[in-house]
This record gives structure tokens, sequence and C-alpha cells, in this order.
């Protein structure tokens, strides 16, 4: 029997270094070739949990909060403009561009998971966020995304008025915080060793290596 080694990705939907350091991870894994040794688990995290519904102007947010200028906020949105590209993926930033409320959007990461979808769905929402300009907190958008990987919209959305879904979401929310998890990508090796923040390739296969035996060419 082929060990499987179990991968956990803390993260948000809208989170860029997410996607980057994801995408960076299953390159090494596809170059590693251990693909089919892989059992990926998106965790749930927010960046702005207190997001209101309308949701806040990107750069204001992030000014705010971090206490960055304008001109460091377009520094960074230069650089991630470039590593995405680097890795087939398309960061559109915009004027007026909003940081959203994600917690639905988690409920339903939560839902694909039953379905082997959850990497396809996750893909799929920060797709729309980030390259295709939608607001990832608006029922409709969630709709076609789930539409887009195959799930079955009316079931999955029902879960967003499911208590119990609703607090099974904020349950393992809190499990990675309190495990000490305060910044995403957190990346964590069979519940043992955790990478944080979009690493280079290099670094990911180096970790892989400890867990996994390369396939002999």
């Amino acid at each position: 029997m082929k060990n499987t080694l179990k991968i956990d990705i803390v993260s948000d939907v809208v989170c860029p270094w997410c996607t980057v350091g994801y995408k960076h991870l299953k390159k090494a894994i596809d170059e590693l070739d251990i693909a089919d040794q892989i059992e990926i688990e998106w965790q749930p995290f927010e960046l702005n949990p207190n997001m209101p519904k309308e949701g806040q102007d990107l750069t204001e947010h992030i000014t705010q909060k971090y206490g960055s200028t304008k001109e460091q906020h377009e520094a960074s949105r230069s650089r991630l403009v470039e590593a995405g590209a680097n890795v087939d993926f398309k960061f559109d930033f915009y004027e007026n561009m909003k940081i959203v409320n994600t917690f639905d959007a988690h409920v339903l990461l939560e839902y694909a998971k039953q379905f082997g979808k959850q990497t396809e769905l996750k893909m799929r929402l920060t797709t729309a966020y980030f390259s295709e300009r939608k607001d990832v907190s608006k029922q409709e958008v969630l709709k076609q995304a789930l539409l887009d990987v195959g799930l079955n919209a009316e079931e999955a959305l029902a879960k967003l008025n499911d208590d119990d879904a609703r607090f099974e979401v904020q349950r393992n929310k809190q499990h990675w915080q309190n495990l000490g998890v305060r910044s995403v990508p957190t990346i964590v090796f069979d519940r043992k060793e955790a990478v944080t923040g979009a690493q280079p390739i290099g670094v990911f296969k180096s970790v892989l290596r400890e867990f996994i035996k390369p396939k002999a060419i």
C-alpha cells in the first residue's frame, strides 16, 4: 500500500500569496512526480473576519491595516503580478478593487471536500476574485463557481444557512489559530512540519523529500 502525505494548507480565498505558494508547492510536487502520493486539504483562515458585507477599498484597507504607504502597496502589487505571471496566474489589480468577506466561501470549500473538489473550487474562487474582478462574497458568484467545478450549487448554497456547517468552519478556523497559525499561507506537512509564506519551489522540494522518496527516473 502506498503511503500518502497529508498536506494542510491554511489560507484565505483573497490571499494572493496563498495562490503563489500553492502554485510553487504544486510545481514541486509535479517535478518530483509524487502527485499520486499527496493529499491536500484546505483549512480556513479569514484575513478580515470582521469585514462588513459591502467590503472595503483594497488600497485603503492595506494602508490602514499594515501602515504601508500607497507607493509601498503599489510596489507590492507589482511584485505579485510578476510572481503570478511566473506561475501562469493573472493578478488583475484595478482601481477601487475591494477586499471582501470570505466566510461563505470557506463554508463552500468545506462542502466541496467530501466530493474531492476542494482544490478545484479554491482555485476557481481565487481566479474569480483576482483574475476576473468578481466579488466572491456574493451568492451569484459563489453559485457560478460551484457550477463551474461540477458541484450541486443548490445543495451547497443551502449550507450557507446551516448553523452546523457554519460552526464547523468556525471550529476549524479556531483550531488552527490555537496551534499558532497567525499568517497565511501556512502549509503543514503530515501535521509535523510547517512552512509559512510563498516559499520558492526548491524549499518545497526539500521538505517533500523529507517525507516522500521521489520515484527513480
